[in-house]
């Protein structure tokens, strides 16, 4: 196992522990200090995504098992932030359902276009939203204004890099005829 892959895994560990900390009732704890320890997790873990997919190109490491688990991960890290955050009611339930639905939608897209051999690195927007959703998240979680927009901006971006994927991959099929 190299260490983009073990990266992910640990991100993916992590994502069900963010999930705990958000959720679980925490007696004679302030809920600041949650909001601050469940901020530090998702930083550590959005760090993780970041040189994870440095060193796999840097150092090329990128693999195809690599190439599930990084979003799969980055999905389970997104659903277990947003998730902890509708309960918490800091975020809007439809802006959470469209991300996730987007999010869910596209890494099985990306599954199938990685066992056709095509390319699917993030796109300039996909990097963009995904920088957008995190700061959102940590916006929301530290429960700070302008959480809510950051969020709005994000689904924006979600659906456009979402689109940018249908619509790369419908090219490949045309090409393809």
């Amino acid at each position: 196992m190299n260490l983009p892959n073990f990266l992910a895994i640990l991100r993916m560990i992590l994502a069900p522990l963010l999930f705990f900390v958000l959720t679980f009732p925490f007696e004679n704890v302030h809920q600041s200090w949650i909001n601050y320890f469940a901020t530090l997790l998702f930083s550590l873990a959005a760090l993780s995504d970041f040189f994870d997919g440095f060193i796999a190109r840097n150092w090329k490491q990128t693999t195809k098992l690599g190439a599930i688990l990084d979003p799969l991960a980055d999905k389970m890290l997104t659903l277990a932030a947003l998730l902890g955050l509708l309960l918490l009611d800091r975020a809007n339930e439809w802006v959470i359902y469209l991300i996730l639905v987007r999010e869910f939608f596209i890494t099985g897209f990306r599954v199938v276009m990685v066992s056709e051999n095509l390319d699917v690195s993030a796109s300039f927007a996909g990097k963009l939203k995904t920088g957008f959703q995190m700061t959102a998240i940590i916006f929301l979680m530290l429960d700070w204004i302008f959480g809510d927009v950051l969020l709005y901006i994000a689904l924006a971006l979600t659906l456009y890099s979402g689109f940018e994927y249908v619509y790369g991959y419908i090219k490949y099929l045309k090409a393809k005829r």
